[in-house]
C-alpha cells in the first residue's frame, strides 16, 4: 500500500514537468520512397537504459499513449501509423492494471502519398509521447520534425532530399524572414531571434574595478528556521503534545537502566529528524529526472489554485470540522513493526507518531510545501532544510526532556488552549491561501483581486480570528464555556494592532506601505486608485526588449532588463523596498530604460511571432506565449532561469557590467547601477 501511494506521488510530480534537462529517449526521421508514387516516413525512436515508451494502444487510464502525426503540403496520409519493435507488457501497481510499452527502440512509421507529384512537398512529423522507467515518469512530451521532397525538374520524377541538418545551433531560432536581414538586423531588430550574440556576460563591458556584486542568493537558514517555528508550533497541537510525556515516561520509567533509556529517547528524536528529512528525498529525484520543474510550476494558475483549495481544506481541518489522516492501515503496519524492539523497533515507534499525528502535522507541512514550490527555484534543497528544521523542533524536545525529566513537571496540562492553537493555524491557512490565490489572478493578468481587496478580506478574516480570540464565535471542538486565558488577550490584543497595521493599506499612497507583507500582497500597482495594472512606482517600463532597444538609441540611454514575474515575490520585494529608495528611484526614472520582461506572461504572442528553436537532439521548444518567449530569452542568453535577474545592456545589445539576481541590500543595488550607469555616460 505504501509503495503504491509513494508510486501515484512520483508518477503525478513527473507528469505536471514542463521543462526537462534529462530525456532519455532520441529520435530520427527518416523518409523513403516505396514506389507506385507512395512514401513512408518512419521516426526511430532509441531510449536509454531502463526507460521505456508507451505503445499507442495502451489500455485507458494506464498512461500517455504514443500518438504520431503526419502532416504536412501536398501529402496525403494512406491508412493509420504502425508501430514496429519488441513489446512488452506487465502489471503496474501505480495504475493498476497492465501497461503495454517498448524499451531500448522502437519505429513508428506512417505511408503517404503526394497529391500533386508535380510539385514538392514539405513533411511534418510530429510525436507525443511520454517515457517512464521504475521510479518516475517524464512529463508528455512534443516533438516535430520535417523533411522536403522535391521534384526534378528534368522528368518530373520526385526524388527524395537528404534529411535536413540541424541549422539551427542550440538555442537558436530558425524563420524564413531572418535570411533578408544582415546580421547586425538580425541581432537587434528580429523579435523572433532570442539568441542575441553580442549579449555576452561572461565578457562585460566594464567591472568598475570591483569585482562580482554580491548577489542575492536562497536563504537555507531561514527556511531551516521557519520549519522549526512550524514544528514547534505542531508541538503544541492535540495530536502531539499528549504525547509527549507519555513517550518520555515510557524512555525514563519503563526501564531498570535509566541511562539506557535516555539514550533510547534521543534515538527516538534524531529517527523523527531523520524521517522528515527523508520526506523531502522524493522532490530530489525529481528535480535530478526532470530538472527546472518546480521553477516552472511555481507560476502555474492551476497549481497555485489547486493550493487555494488545499489551504481552504487545511483550515476546515483546523477549525475542528473533519481530520485530515492517513490511511489506517499504514499506522497500523508502523505499529506492529515496533515490536521488532532496539533499534528498529525505535525507528517505528518515531514512525508511528508522524503518521498519527497527521492530522495536525499535514496542513502545517502543506503549508511549508506550497511555500516553498511557489516561491523558490531551488524547491528540493529549500524543502530539505524546511522538514529538517521541521523535525530538529520536535528531536529537541523530545531529547532534552529525556535527559531532564524533571521538566516534565513545568509542562503546562493539555486542555483546550491546544484546540485554540488549531483555531488560529485555521485562520492563518485561510490567510495563506488567499496568496495563492492572487499568484494565479496576477499571472492570467485578470487583475480582480486588488491589493484593496486583498487587505480588505485579510482583515474580515483578522476580525474573526480577534472575536474567537475573545470567545464571540466559537468551533465544533471547543468548549460551551471557554474560559478566556490571559494568553488569548494577549494574542487578541496582537490581533487588534495587526489589523490597525493593516487598515493603513486602504489609504491611497505613491509610497509603499505595509513593507512587512511586501510580496505576499498584491503589486503596488494592481489597486483600484491606479487605471491600470502597469505602472511601477508611477514609471511604466516596456515590456519587450526589441522595443527598449529602439527607445534606448533614441534617447541614448542603457536598458535595465528586469527579468521578472507576476508572481515574482523577491521582485515585489525589490520593487517595494529598494527601487522606492529616493538615491535609487530617481536612477530608474531618468538615467535608464526599464525593460521587464515577464517570464510568467500567458498571453499568446501573435502568430507571426510564435517560433521554435531547437534545443538540439531533434527536440524542439515551441514559443506560444510572452513568458515562453523571454524565459527563453533569459536562458539562452544568460544561462540564469531565476527571477528578480538584473542586466544592464547598452543600446547596441552590449552588457556593461556583470549581472545581479534575487533580492538584495539597497546598497548592493545602488553600487551595480551607479556602475553601468557611469561607465555608459563616460563611455559616449
Amino acid at each position: 500500500m505504501i509503495r503504491k501511494w509513494f508510486l501515484y506521488v512520483l508518477l503525478f510530480i513527473g507528469t505536471i514537468a514542463t521543462a526537462q534537462i534529462k530525456d532519455p529517449v532520441k529520435f530520427k526521421l527518416a523518409v523513403k520512397e516505396l514506389g507506385n508514387e507512395q512514401y513512408e516516413a518512419t521516426l526511430t525512436a532509441v531510449l536509454e537504459s531502463g526507460w521505456h515508451i508507451y505503445s499507442k494502444d495502451i489500455p485507458e487510464d494506464t498512461g500517455i499513449p504514443t500518438e504520431y502525426v503526419v502532416s504536412g503540403k501536398n501529402i496525403e496520409k494512406i491508412g493509420k501509423f504502425v508501430e514496429v519493435g519488441k513489446k512488452h507488457e506487465e502489471f503496474s501497481e501505480a495504475f493498476g492494471g497492465k501497461i503495454i510499452y517498448y524499451s531500448n527502440s522502437a519505429l513508428f512509421k506512417q505511408k503517404f502519398k503526394l497529391k500533386d507529384k508535380t510539385k514538392p512537398a514539405d513533411v511534418v512529423a510530429e510525436i507525443t509521447y511520454q517515457t517512464c522507467n521504475d521510479k518516475v515518469c517524464l512529463a508528455p512530451n512534443t516533438l516535430e520534425f520535417s523533411h522536403k521532397i522535391e521534384v526534378k525538374t528534368s522528368s518530373e520524377e520526385v526524388k527524395k532530399e537528404e534529411p535536413q541538418k540541424d541549422t539551427v545551433a542550440s538555442a537558436r531560432v530558425e524563420n524564413t524572414e531572418e535570411k533578408s536581414l544582415s546580421s547586425t538586423e538580425k541581432t537587434i531588430l528580429n523579435p523572433t531571434q532570442l539568441k542575441i550574440e553580442s549579449l555576452d556576460y561572461k565578457k562585460p563591458l566594464t567591472n568598475c574595478n570591483i569585482g562580482q556584486v554580491t548577489t542575492g542568493e536562497e536563504n537555507y537558514w531561514t527556511y531551516l528556521f521557519l520549519g522549526f517555528i512550524g514544528g514547534f508550533i505542531a508541538l503544541l497541537t492535540p495530536c502531539v503534545f499528549p504525547m509527549i510525556p507519555l513517550t518520555i515516561s515510557f524512555f525514563t520509567k519503563g526501564q531498570k537502566d535509566k541511562s539506557k533509556g535516555r539514550r533510547d529517547a534521543m534515538l527516538y528524536g534524531f529517527f523523527i529528524l531523520l524521517i522528515f528529512v527523508l520526506l523531502s528525498v522524493p522532490f530530489h529525484l525529481i528535480d535530478g529526472i526532470a530538472g527546472n520543474i518546480f521553477n516552472k510550476i511555481s507560476t502555474s494558475v492551476w497549481l497555485n489554485i489547486a493550493f487555494f483549495v488545499i489551504f481552504i481544506f487545511f483550515a476546515g481541518s483546523f477549525f475542528g470540522y473533519y481530520n485530515i489522516t492517513l490511511p489506517s492501515s499504514i499506522a497500523n503496519k508502523s505499529s506492529k513493526a515496533e515490536e521488532a524492539g532496539g533499534i528498529i523497533g525505535i525507528f517505528f515507534m518515531s514512525l508511528t507518531l508522524v503518521i498519527v499525528s497527521f492530522s495536525c502535522t499535514g496542513p502545517i507541512l502543506g503549508s511549508l510545501l506550497g511555500s516553498v514550490v511557489t516561491g523558490s527555484s531551488n524547491v528540493p534543497m529549500l524543502l530539505t532544510f524546511a522538514l529538517a528544521g521541521f523535525g530538529l523542533s520536535w528531536a529537541l524536545v523530545f531529547g532534552l526532556l529525556a535527559l531532564f525529566p524533571q521538566a516534565l513537571q513545568s509542562l503546562p496540562k493539555s486542555g483546550g488552549w491546544m484546540n485554540t492553537v488549531k483555531v488560529v493555524l485555521g485562520f492563518i491557512e485561510l490567510g495563506l491561501a488567499l496568496k495563492f490565490l492572487s499568484k494565479a489572478d496576477l499571472v492570467t493578468k485578470t487583475f480582480l483581486l486588488k491589493r484593496e481587496l486583498f487587505i480588505v478580506i485579510w482583515i474580515i478574516l483578522l476580525i474573526g480570528l480577534v472575536a474567537y480570540l475573545f470567545g464571540l464565535i466559537r468551533f465544533p471542538h471547543d468548549d460551551k464555556n471557554p474560559k478566556i486565558s490571559f494568553g488569548r488577550k494577549l494574542f487578541g490584543v496582537v490581533g487588534i494592532g495587526f489589523l490597525v497595521y493593516l487598515v493603513q493599506g486602504l489609504i491611497p499612497s505613491e509610497r509603499p506601505k505595509l513593507s512587512l507583507l511586501s510580496g505576499i500582497l498584491p503589486p503596488l500597482n494592481v489597486s483600484y486608485f491606479h487605471q491600470d495594472g502597469d505602472g511601477i512606482l508611477g514609471m511604466h517600463p516596456i515590456h519587450d526588449y526589441f522595443q527598449a532597444v529602439e527607445v534606448a538609441k533614441k534617447e541614448n540611454k542603457p536598458i535595465l532588463i528586469d527579468f521578472t514575474g507576476y508572481g515574482c515575490e523577491n521582485c515585489r520585494k525589490m520593487e517595494e523596498f529598494v527601487w522606492s529608495q529616493t538615491d535609487i528611484l530617481p536612477i530608474l526614472q531618468n538615467e535608464v530604460v526599464l525593460a521587464s520582461l515577464y517570464i510568467d506572461d500567458k498571453e499568446e504572442l501573435p502568430e507571426n511571432q510564435q517560433t521554435k528553436i531547437n534545443i538540439g537532439e531533434g527536440q524542439v521548444k515551441k514559443i506560444k506565449t510572452v513568458g515562453d518567449r523571454w524565459s527563453m530569452f533569459q536562458q539562452i542568453n544568460f544561462e540564469n532561469n531565476s527571477q528578480p535577474h538584473y542586466v544592464l545592456v547598452t543600446p547596441d545589445g552590449k552588457v556593461i557590467n556583470p549581472p545581479v539576481s534575487g533580492y538584495m541590500p539597497k546598497e548592493d543595488f545602488k553600487k551595480f547601477l551607479e556602475c553601468g550607469v557611469n561607465y555608459f555616460k563616460n563611455r559616449k
